[in-house]
């Protein structure tokens, strides 16, 4: 695996941003605590979307953040970003593997337990587990893995796991327990009046966990 900390993992939704600009958020949020962020836009122009990964990459890459762009190879290729999300219905592995190069990060979403079945030949960095719970903030996916499921998705891939839906400050340590090794978080941190300090509370529960404290 390529040298990502997965732990705090922070989605990106500008409509939920109460009065920030997204790179100002980032910013606050990463100084407490999110160590990668994923651009995630799905109804920007291109233009719009390189523009936005060129704005987060001057606040991301001084601190050695990696910026993860959702779905758009392009985008990722435009910007040199640290890599790309994809899901089940988006550009194979196997192709962006060999337009980003051996160095570049890739994240593949696993929605369901056939999806399991083909991650060891696609080999990705790491599994995106969506979602635990159901959320407003992504409404195309298929079921719920709860934590149960979690579980049953570490026993069977030995990939790095980061879930997502649904996950809070109330929940981070319940999720970790059942196997995952990051948590990917939107409306938690963008829609909150305080995202420095919503990131900060996931923080100190991700700690809790895995036993050391996070140096920013």
């Amino acid at each position: 695996m390529r040298n990502i900390d997965l732990s705090l993992y922070l989605v990106t939704d500008r409509d939920m941003l109460r009065g920030y600009a997204l790179p100002e958020l980032v910013k606050t949020a990463v100084e407490n605590g999110v160590t990668t962020v994923q651009l995630r836009e799905k109804d920007a122009s291109t233009r719009e979307f390189i523009q936005l990964a060129v704005d987060l990459k001057k606040v991301l890459d001084p601190l050695n953040i990696p910026l993860i762009i959702n779905d758009r190879v392009d985008v990722a290729l435009a910007t040199d970003a640290s890599g790309v999300h994809l899901g089940q219905n988006d550009m194979p592995v196997s192709i962006a593997r060999n337009l980003l190069g051996p160095d570049k990060i890739i994240g593949l979403s696993v929605e369901t337990r056939e999806d399991l079945e083909t991650v060891d030949a696609l080999n990705p960095d790491y599994l995106g587990v969506s979602p635990i719970f159901s959320t407003p903030t992504k409404t195309d996916t298929i079921n719920e893995w709860e934590l149960d499921g979690l579980r049953l998705v570490s026993e069977k891939t030995d990939f790095p796991l980061v879930a997502i839906g649904g996950i809070n400050a109330e929940n981070a340590q319940n999720v970790m327990d059942h196997g995952a090794d990051g948590l990917a978080v939107v409306s938690a941190i963008c829609a909150s009046e305080d995202p420095g300090q919503a990131a900060a509370l996931l923080r100190k529960e991700i700690d809790l966990v895995m036993g050391h404290q996070y140096q920013s």
